[in-house]
Formats: structure tokens, sequence, C-alpha cells
């Protein structure tokens, strides 16, 4: 069942449920941090329609600034202006942005712990027809693996949102992945969200979980809609907890190992290269705290290519039937 304390979209399994662009919730909350705090500013690569920084742009122009198809540029400027005590969002494309000027964010912000947000939008294979090319499917495992960086990965819109909302005030520097498509909105305006801290989504109606499914961004109602069939499934189901993961670094280490130490098996589901991705720092954690079995529902050690959303996320084995099959593949080894 949902976790009735986390009150989520009570839609979530209707035909109707509603669905919005993740990166649409980022516009929404940057415009509200702009109202809450003047030395929020934006900066762009020629990208504010498709980023939805054009919410903030309309409000607050003069506070934005049009950089052009320069990324280098983007965040090097994002760091001199923070050094004078603004706030800096710099969106583009997640392949260009961290994808093209990680040394810059490197060495200009998360070297100097500087608080500029990094906004990549377009992330992951769900691009579809932009192709492999533009299929950020390596952006969790670069920004992770930076010091001082803050990476967040929301499920949907409102999170979205919210996670803008929360890096405004984090004073850390910060990497927030958006993806293109619509998305089912899975939480509400009243579902917590802190950063650092990891939420159990679904939960059996009683008994334990035999299974700990952990997720990041846009896949998670696909993560749910598995966890609701395998429930059902006969003769008694499988039962699972389903946590949403949408802040990768600083990772809720508490949160994960208790979630293996209930059910004992482990699996992980992103819309990214399974190296050194989301599922990677968890199993770092637990191999460090608490080993379990694990299966890991990502794109396995390929480049991504043109096609629909959906028939890309099937084609990779992200779906929700693959999501099932790492569950019962992960039943079936010693724990």
């Amino acid at each position: 069942m949902l976790n009735p304390k986390l009150k989520l979209n009570p839609k979530i399994f209707n035909p109707d449920c509603e669905q919005v662009s993740i990166r649409k919730g980022f516009g929404q909350g940057l415009t509200l941090s702009g109202e809450m705090n003047k030395n929020v500013v934006g900066l762009c690569g020629d990208l504010v329609e498709s980023t939805q920084m054009n919410m903030f742009v309309e409000k607050f122009s003069e506070r934005f600034i049009e950089v052009g198809v320069a990324e280098q540029n983007l965040v090097t400027i994002a760091s001199g202006m923070s050094a004078m005590g603004k706030i800096p969002f710099c969106a583009s494309y997640a392949m260009f942005s961290p994808g093209r000027n990680w040394e810059q964010i490197r060495t200009t912000i998360a070297y100097n712990d500087r608080p500029v947000k990094i906004v990549g939008s377009h992330a992951g294979i769900s691009v579809g027809s932009d192709g492999g090319t533009h299929q950020a499917l390596e952006d969790i495992a670069l920004m992770r693996v930076m010091p001082n960086m803050e990476v967040i990965s929301p499920c949907d819109a409102i999170e979205a949102k919210k996670a803008t909302l929360a890096l405004a005030k984090s004073g850390k520097p910060g990497y927030l992945r958006l993806a293109r498509e619509k998305t089912p909105v899975v939480t509400t305006e009243e579902t917590s969200f802190n950063i650092g801290k990891a939420e159990i989504y679904w939960l059996p109606d009683v008994g334990m979980a035999q299974v700990g499914i952990i997720v990041t961004g846009g896949l998670m109602h696909r993560a749910l809609l598995a966890a609701k069939e395998l429930e059902g499934e006969s003769p008694l189901g499988i039962k699972t907890k389903v946590m949403n993961l949408s802040t990768i670094k600083p990772i809720d280490a508490n949160a994960i190992i208790a979630l293996a130490k209930e059910t004992k098996r482990i699996v992980t589901v992103e819309d990214h290269q399974v190296m050194g991705g989301m599922g990677s720092a968890v199993a770092e954690v637990l191999a460090q705290n608490y080993p379990v079995p694990m299966e890991f529902v990502g794109v396995q050690d390929r480049f991504g290519q043109s096609g629909t959303p959906d028939e890309l996320i099937e084609h990779y084995g992200m779906g929700k039937d693959s999501i099932k099959k790492a569950v019962k593949k992960v039943l079936k080894r010693k724990s």
C-alpha cells in the first residue's frame, strides 16, 4: 500500500493520473525562490524554454543572464557571481552541463565550495528521439564523485519544485537532475522532502517486506506499479518496500541500511548507467555496513539511441516488468 504518512497522490494507480514534466517543477521552484530571495539569479545556455527557466526570466529578467552556447563560461560566470553573494542557478541539457564543463564545475565551484546550482535537464534515456548523443546516462556518476556537491534526482514535478527551493537555501554546490518527458505525479504538496532524507513510498499491507526497491528519478511510478502487481500475484504475492532516494548525495545511509536489514535483498532502479550511478552509491553503503544480494535496474554499459521514451525504457530493461523480473531474481539468491 502507499505510505499513508506521506500523503502521496491518491490517483497514482488511476488511468487519469496527472502527468507533468519534472523540469516544469524546477521552473516553478526557481520562480518561487526568486520571490523569496533577491540574491537568486538565473543563467542559461540558450535553452530557456527547454529547461523551463523562462518562468523565472519572465518575472525577474534583470536577474537573468543568457550566456549562450558556452557551457564552460556558464558555470564560471556563476561561480564568480556566487563569490559576490548571489545564489546562481545555471541550466542546460545534462549532456552539456555537466557533460561538457565538468572541469570548470570542479575547479571554480566545488573546489571553492561555492553555492552554485547546476541544473541538468533532459537527462536519461527518456529524452527519446534526440538519440544517444543527447541522452545523459553518466551525469550522476560525474557529479556524485565531486567533493562538496549535493546531487538530487526528483521523482516528479512537485518534488522538483521542492528540491529547487531547498537547494536555494542549502549554501552548498548542487546538481539537480531533470527529465524532459511528462511523468505521473506521485507526490503532493503535503509530501515531505528534505535534502539527504529518503522516504518509503510503498510498504506491505501486513507482514514484512521481502525485497527493498530503491528508486531515483522519473522511474518511480513504474516501480510503484511493479510493487503493486507483485503483491497481487498468486498465491501469496511478493511483499516489497519502495524507497524514494531522490537525494543521491548526501546519501541517507541509515535508511538504506535499515531497509536492507529488514528485507535482506535490494533492487535499485534508475534511468542511468548502472555503473557509477545511484545503485553503485547504495552498493557502497551496504558493502561497508550490511552486505546483501542486489540487482541493478538501469542501462547496462551501453549508449542510447533514438526512439520514443516508452520504447527506450522497455528496450533497455527499465520498465515495470523488468523491475518485477529483478525482484524475482534477487529473491532466488541466498542472503
